[in-house]
């Protein structure tokens, strides 16, 4: 047999109305929470993630350029030059 009392009654709708407020209150919260972060991450001046890529794979093939012509000027200066002589003087000719 079940008896119906007012004061139960109304304590499980105040706790059912409690928990409803928390749960909105939460939600709000993590809005606000959420919307300061963007606010302080659009004042920092950020890079975007595609832009940094870019960036970043245009200093990967700067630097492979840039070793290659270190490579060919190490080969260019180990080459002997031919036709000159090594005391900067003229060789004699055959006519004297």
């Amino acid at each position: 047999m079940q008896t119906r009392n007012p004061i139960l009654d109304e304590f499980a709708k105040l706790s059912t109305s409690a928990m409803g407020l928390a749960q909105a209150a939460g939600e709000e919260a993590k809005a606000a929470f959420r919307a300061q972060s963007d606010r302080v991450v659009a004042e920092m001046d950020l890079v975007r993630r595609d832009e940094f890529d870019v960036l970043k794979a245009e200093v990967a093939a700067l630097r492979a350029e840039l070793a290659a012509l270190k490579t060919s000027a190490t080969t260019k200066a180990k080459k002997p030059q031919t036709g000159t002589s090594t005391d900067g003087t003229r060789l004699p000719d055959a006519a004297g």
